[in-house]
């Protein structure tokens, strides 16, 4: 993901230096520690999408470095890019979620096996990852295996997933409000990496949704960013399939800010101009808490003297 990775922090530095702020690129990758100790910010501004970037790693260098970074932290990230295991939190939470299962790729040949009777057509993609990069939509056991096989490539695991038909709508939240929600409609079967990015989509702001749904599906959206402990800004994916059940996909701790982006457009609706949502994004950044209180005084015991 880091050609939307770039595009994501171009936006980003052009709106940061029309607000006035001092900015310095920073490329993520070997060196990144030294690269961030010689820049002595005042606070990082991530602009990264995809595994070491969205996953609590860079987010742990961030907090062993003391510096102040947007978005949520180590665990919230982590927990978000692991989708079967924000899917775990999802259900314990009872928020409603499509049911699937992990696959590694030592267990690829297993696919068909390991899908036992959860039927078609369903869902492969990365278990870790974004962008609905190596996405497929399977239709019959035959397909299976090389689906698999191709979310594998990426990182090692695919999650399997039962398809529900219906509206994808994505929900923009900001510190911990929701700000709005999108729908978002395209030709093919799954918003994959080519609608996602390079046309095809259309957008309905806000979703075609009665007011009623529509503000139950967002009430779902901050109780699913909120059940993994995320902090800043995110934006949640949904699906409000025809029998009018609405579930959760998966939770962005690092939405993009490309000109195709989601959340810039749901902000804009709620009368946020870009350079006002970056600033919106940078004024809560923050670090995990890590002081340690002083223990408090001790305070010797009163003796009370009841008059007889």
């Amino acid at each position: 993901e880091r050609e939307i990775s770039l595009k994501t922090g171009e936006a980003v530095v052009a709106a940061l230096e029309t607000l006035g702020h001092t900015v310095t690129r920073i490329f993520a990758g070997p060196g990144l520690d030294r690269a961030l100790r010689a820049a002595e910010l005042d606070v990082a501004f991530l602009a990264l999408h995809g595994r070491m970037g969205e996953d609590g790693r860079v987010q742990g260098l961030l907090e062993l470095l003391e510096l102040p970074y947007t978005g949520s932290g180590v665990l919230a990230s982590a927990l978000a890019m692991d989708k079967p295991m924000a899917k775990k939190l999802f259900q314990l939470h009872n928020l409603a979620t499509p049911r699937g299962y992990r696959v590694g790729r030592a267990d690829v040949a297993r696919a068909e096996e390991l899908h036992g009777d959860s039927g078609f057509p369903c869902v492969v993609k990365p278990a870790k990852g974004g962008s609905s990069v190596g996405l497929s939509v399977v239709h019959d056991a035959g397909a299976l295996v090389p689906a698999v096989a191709q979310a594998c490539r990426f990182g090692g695991e695919a999650l399997v997933e039962r398809f529900v038909a219906g509206q994808e709508v994505t929900v923009g939240i900001l510190g911990d409000a929701v700000l709005g929600s999108c729908e978002v409609s395209f030709p093919r079967e799954g918003f994959d990496y080519e609608a996602k990015y390079k046309g095809g989509a259309q957008y309905f702001l806000p979703p075609r949704l009665s007011d009623t749904r529509r503000l139950n599906v967002e009430s779902l959206a901050l109780a699913a960013y909120r059940a993994l402990g995320c902090r800043g800004y995110g934006r949640v994916d949904l699906l409000c399939s025809d029998l009018e059940n609405d579930v959760v996909l998966e939770v962005n701790t690092l939405p993009g800010f490309t000109p195709t982006s989601l959340l810039p457009k749901i902000a804009a609706r709620a009368g946020l101009d870009f350079p006002e949502l970056v600033q919106g994004v940078l004024d809560r950044a923050t670090r995990d808490e890590s002081h340690v209180d002083d223990a408090p005084v001790p305070v010797a015991p009163r003796t009370l003297r009841v008059a007889r």
